[in-house]
């Protein structure tokens, strides 16, 4: 049962992996992931606990003096084990949910073409660096894959030729990732870090930010010396929806949407709740608004704004491929998979710098998400003394932080590591191969030199 879990766990994500190729949506193999590996495990809880993997039964067993049958065991697998993973997983998931909502809500207001619309240019050279500043920094404020969708969108309307856009998307891409992975809330894995206790909002915009500026800034720099020229821009389209939002209406909406989303971290600073509560706040308040300032308003248009409608194009199947991936990784965890990983990872590499780069390249062939949540499960901050090199692993330490960084932007270096390559693949049906001669190559050294002033920063 023990073997079948990782089995069960590794065809998952293998089907993940190739969710275009099958046709088959990820949530639905994340969801059967998550379900049936802890099937197995609570129908061969005895033999899998046995082994004496897991230190959470281990524990339970000491405190309650209770015997290793299957009721016993299954009970403690059931209230125990999975209730306490539920709880933290429904942190995230609530999380994503209110901060998605606010994202769609800006975007039906045309909140971010207040932004977009004032780049002029046609220079490609000057155009690259705004596009890349833009998106780092609105990636940081909002999400990488959010900040993705709103870019390639404008590259659409910037840029006539096929070859031109997929080249400006790349960089998107990157810039995306590297923006997200210094602040709490700009990726999912820094959020999961954050929310997790692993990190505070502070101390990882003070570590990650230069790093993540580096891991984006070089491959700028580097194209600036190939792309030449100006840009063609395609003809300007009749846009039919532009007459509904009046420009008071978007500047508004955007503002009350762009502070409720960085008002998070202060929110949880100040009251110790977790950051969903917050982030749930600044949704019921922006809510509250649109309900109230059309409240007597009976046109089309304004139905169309209302956030009932809106919450319909939430991208409710990447939460439940959130919520299946996240419930695999806490079972393989709860069974003692994870612990035996990090014990290999212990004698073998050892080096911390070494293992968060490797889970960083990783990333970029697998979805990040499970790789921080194995992560997490795989080293405990509450009692780091056990592990070896404990400094590394207390809060804010140098494990979590680099982990932060690797996994947000390791999955640059190929177009399927990340949601925001995903995203942007989807989007300009950019060619994998195309993007791997042209892209994966920039995004590997700004990730590596990133990496290094990472490690030449903690060593001063």
């Amino acid at each position: 049962m023990f073997l079948l879990m990782l089995f069960i766990f590794i065809i998952g994500y293998i089907l993940i992996i190739f969710e275009h190729k099958i046709n088959i949506n990820k949530a639905a193999s994340a969801l059967l992931l998550g379900v049936l590996t802890w099937t197995v495990y609570i129908l061969g809880g005895k033999e899998i606990l046995s082994l004496g993997f897991s230190r959470s039964w281990s524990e339970f067993v000491a405190n309650h003096q209770v015997h290793a049958n299957a009721h016993s065991i299954r009970e403690f697998i059931s209230n125990h084990e999975l209730a306490e993973h539920i709880s933290e997983i429904a942190g995230i998931i609530l999380f994503l949910m209110g901060a998605m909502t606010i994202v769609e809500v800006i975007d039906n207001y045309q909140g971010f073409r207040i932004i977009t619309n004032r780049i002029k240019t046609t220079n490609k050279v000057k155009l690259l660096w705004i596009v890349g500043f833009l998106t780092f920094f609105l990636s940081a404020v909002l999400d990488n894959l959010t900040t993705t969708i709103v870019m390639v969108a404008l590259m659409r309307k910037l840029l006539s030729d096929k070859q031109n856009r997929w080249l400006f998307a790349g960089i998107v891409v990157i810039a995306a990732n590297s923006g997200g992975a210094w602040s709490p809330i700009g990726d999912v894995t820094t959020i999961m870090l954050w929310i997790g206790g692993q990190i505070t909002a502070y101390s990882i915009i003070k570590t990650i930010l230069i790093p993540s500026l580096i891991s984006m800034m070089v491959p700028l720099i580097i194209l600036s010396f190939f792309i030449k020229g100006k840009i063609a821009k395609p003809p300007m389209e009749e846009d039919e929806d532009r007459e509904f939002v009046i420009f008071r209406d978007r500047i508004t909406i955007l503002i009350a949407g762009v502070l409720a989303l960085i008002s998070v971290p202060v929110f949880k600073t100040y009251t110790h709740l977790p950051p969903y509560m917050g982030m749930l706040l600044g949704l019921g308040f922006l809510w509250f608004y649109t309900d109230l300032r059309f409240h007597f308003i009976r046109r089309k248009d304004v139905r169309k704004l209302n956030v009932n409608r809106i919450l319909k194009e939430v991208d409710t199947p990447t939460i439940l491929f959130f919520l299946g991936i996240l419930s695999g990784v806490a079972a393989l965890q709860s069974a003692g998979h994870l612990d035996i990983l990090s014990t290999w990872l212990a004698e073998k590499i050892g080096n911390i710098y070494i293992i968060n780069v490797l889970i960083g390249l990783i990333s970029s062939i697998v979805d990040n998400v499970p790789l921080v949540a194995a992560s997490i499960g795989m080293y405990d901050i509450a009692s780091p003394e056990a592990i070896g090199y404990s400094s590394f692993f207390i809060q804010n330490g140098d494990f979590w932080s680099f982990l932060a960084y690797c996994a947000g932007t390791g999955g640059s270096v190929l177009i399927i590591g990340s949601a925001a390559g995903v995203a942007a693949m989807g989007m300009e049906k950019i060619d994998f191969f195309w993007y791997i001669k042209h892209i994966s190559w920039l995004a590997l050294l700004g990730y590596i030199s990133g990496a290094l002033t990472f490690w030449l920063v903690t060593i001063i």
